[in-house]
């Protein structure tokens, strides 16, 4: 995965679970559900492209 990728995986993952602590804060259970099932959905997508990339490389 290149570093840019890499970089907006993690930091887009970082503000997701950042808005999950601070809609805790805020009292907003809905929004805490909303950004927790988003920051797994896509940490996982993270995953799943890393994946394909690296099968893609060793393919060649």
């Amino acid at each position: 995965m290149s570093k840019p990728l890499a970089f907006l995986f993690a930091f887009v993952g970082t503000l997701l679970l950042a808005s999950i602590s601070l809609f805790i804060a805020l009292k907003q259970p809905w929004l805490v559900l909303v950004c927790s099932i988003l920051s797994l959905g896509f940490i996982g997508y993270g995953f799943v492209v890393k994946a394909k990339i690296r099968k893609r490389n060793s393919r060649q």
